[in-house]
C-alpha cells in the first residue's frame, strides 16, 4: 500500500522557517521523482519544487532562494526547508511522487505564515 505522510506544518510569523518532511512507503522510493505542491484557499494547486531520482532540484520562481528540495533515500523521506516565509506562502503543502505511468499524493500538512 502506497503511503505518503506528509509533517512539519504550522503556525510561523513572517520571516521564519518551517521544514516540512514527507515520508514514503509501498514502492521504490529511490526510483521516483518527488515534488511538493502547494494550495491557497480559492486557487489553484501549484508546483512548488520538484526533485529527480538523482537529486536535481527545480523550483517555482518565487520561492527560488527561499526554499531548498532534499530527499534522503536511505531514509524514504523527501523535505522541504522553506526559510524566510511570507503570508503568501500560506496554504496546504502536498507531497508527490511518481514515476513511469504511477502518480501518488500525500494528505497535506497546512502551513500558515502571519504577517
Amino acid at each position: 500500500q502506497v503511503q505518503l505522510v506528509e509533517s512539519g506544518g504550522g503556525l510561523v510569523q513572517a520571516g521564519g522557517s518551517l521544514r516540512l518532511s514527507c515520508a514514503a512507503s509501498g514502492f521504490i522510493f529511490s526510483l521516483n521523482a518527488m515534488g511538493w505542491y502547494r494550495q491557497a484557499p480559492g486557487k489553484q494547486r501549484e508546483l512548488v519544487a520538484t526533485i529527480t531520482n538523482g537529486g536535481s532540484p527545480t523550483y517555482t520562481n518565487s520561492v527560488k532562494g527561499r526554499f531548498t528540495i532534499s530527499r534522503d533515500n536511505a531514509k524514504r523521506t523527501v523535505y522541504l526547508q522553506m526559510n524566510s516565509l511570507k503570508p503568501e506562502d500560506t496554504a496546504v503543502y502536498y507531497c508527490r511522487s511518481w514515476g513511469g505511468s504511477s502518480s501518488y499524493w500525500g494528505q497535506g500538512t497546512q502551513v500558515t505564515v502571519s504577517s
